[in-house]
């Protein structure tokens, strides 16, 4: 017997999919003004650049565009464009048609920028089945536009929605995707209404540890009215992917929502009126933040894959629908190592690649990582010393971490961009300072070793000393003359 409703069902189902979630937004009468993604297209006719990458052997640019309208970003076009150096995103560019591109943030109130560009590669990701690659923001990064179109004002209403990594997190001001201040300085209470996740407190915060989705209204970081204690309706984060949602209008209203971005529905975790002391009316500037506060707070740490900004409040249902598109695109890890495979368990020795220094290997002096030259003539004692034993990766086990032979419980970390062996603290910040994702030589030898908190940096050998270098930078270990050579190392047997 045929069952219309069956049939009405799917056709709904196939609707919804193709749809893509600013089509869905404009459907509930709340059209998206700002759209950005790395990782696909959000509407289903869009076939335009999504970003820009520019990569440090020549300053050239790409845009890389979907590979098919409404589809997932073309990354194979960035994997050929930056083979063998290394690649920044320098732009976001906005889907809406109305420029709302996201760009290099400028020195601001709390920090005096521009902020650093995240690594192109720094954050890969797939979408059914198809790779693309996020915005890893380390701290000291970050983008923004001060000079908008159409994005709210005052106390007009608007709605946000993003796609975070729920495991890549801190408490450090502000990963904070929305609306700021047009002057990149804290103009007061309610110049702001961004998304905001991590684990800053000092306010009302969520349920457990954290992270938490809450909201960035400008001095505080709220889940509820209340400026202080735990809002029990909104729980710490445990999903690898999350969709966050804020939106807020007039009449002293606005909401915080989430989930798990691949399975199920969004939860609101808050709705009703805004906070008091000068959140109501709300006085929304209209610049466009990512990975920083509204004054170039700049000390926090998270992934972005997609977001939007609309004019007007977005219905429930309308981001129930967005929730179930973000569902479909099926967001899903991928390597984030390459090049010949460091085991877990085995003992490894780095060796030298740039010509002139090849006889030298990575060792250390204390707490000094350095290179030497040591060979198997050479004591015990100083063999142990460039012989590291590799472990699961402290922070992220898809990466590695690499403890000393000679110095059981301490770890190859980084700190000031200089390469140390410390005892391993069981602190967040360690564990990730002592993380480190390989990748296929940048000189075609060997291995790189990227640092998996702030994937700009590598491994390096500079006058004899280890860093976590970048290719060009504020210090002498990040120019670019040799830089290839220098952070491109054969792995072999570890000496001893």
């Amino acid at each position: 017997m045929f069952n219309f409703s069956s049939l009405l069902a799917l056709v709904l189902v196939a609707q919804l999919v193709a749809a893509a979630p600013c089509d869905i937004y404009a459907s509930g009468g709340t059209p998206c003004v700002a759209a950005h993604s790395t990782t696909r297209a959000l509407f289903s006719a869009y076939s335009g650049s999504l970003y820009q990458v520019q990569r440090a052997s020549d300053s050239g640019t790409v845009n890389i565009a979907p590979l098919s309208a409404g589809g997932v970003a073309n990354a194979a076009a960035q994997d050929s464009f930056c083979a063998g150096t290394t690649c920044v995103i320098t732009t976001i560019f906005d889907q809406t048609g109305r420029s709302n591109h996201l760009t290099q943030a400028p020195a601001g109130g709390a920090a005096g920028g521009p902020d650093l560009l995240a690594a192109a590669d720094g954050a890969p990701v797939t979408l059914n089945g198809q790779k693309a690659y996020g915005v890893f923001i380390s701290p000291g990064s970050g983008y923004r536009n001060d000079k908008t179109n159409g994005i709210a004002t005052g106390d007009a209403a608007e709605g946000l929605y993003a796609v975070f990594d729920g495991t890549h997190f801190n408490g450090g001001c502000c990963f904070d995707y929305g609306n700021a201040e047009v002057s990149a300085d804290d103009t007061g209470n309610g110049h702001m209404e961004a998304i905001y996740f991590g684990t800053g407190t000092g306010f009302g915060t969520g349920t457990g540890s954290g992270p938490w989705v809450l909201a960035d209204l400008e001095n505080g970081l709220f889940t509820s009215p209340n400026t202080s204690g735990v809002t029990a309706s909104n729980p710490t984060i445990t999903e690898r992917f999350v969709t966050a949602v804020v939106k807020g209008q007039p009449g002293n209203n606005w909401a915080v929502r989430g989930g798990n971005a691949q399975s199920g529905s969004l939860a609101t975790f808050y709705s009703g009126v805004r906070p008091s002391n000068g959140y109501n009316p709300m006085k929304k500037e209209g610049a466009i933040i990512l990975g920083i506060g509204g004054d170039n707070s700049d000390s926090s740490q998270g992934t972005f894959y997609e977001g939007v900004m609309t004019s007007g409040f977005p219905s429930d249902a309308t981001e129930n629908s967005v929730q179930a598109n973000v569902v479909a695109a099926k967001y899903a890890i991928t390597s984030i190592t390459s090049g010949p495979a460091l085991a877990v368990g085995s003992s490894v020795s780095f060796h030298v690649t740039t010509p002139g220094f090849t006889t030298r290997v990575i060792a250390h002096t204390g707490t000094t990582v350095n290179t030497q030259v040591i060979s198997s003539s050479d004591t015990s004692a100083l063999r142990l010393s460039a012989s590291w034993n590799v472990i699961a990766g402290l922070a992220n086990t898809q990466c590695v971490s690499f403890e000393s032979r000679d110095t059981p419980g301490s770890f190859i970390r980084h700190s000031g961009f200089e390469l140390f062996v410390n005892a391993n603290d069981g602190s967040k910040l360690f564990h990730e300072d002592a993380t480190y994702c390989p990748q296929a030589g940048l000189n075609g030898q060997g291995n790189s070793i990227r640092s998996w908190s702030f994937p700009t940096h590598y491994f390096r050998h500079f006058n004899a000393i280890l860093y976590a270098a970048s290719n060009g930078g504020p210090s002498d270990f990040d120019a670019t003359a040799s830089f290839i050579n220098d952070v491109s190392f054969v792995v072999s047997a570890g000496l001893a």
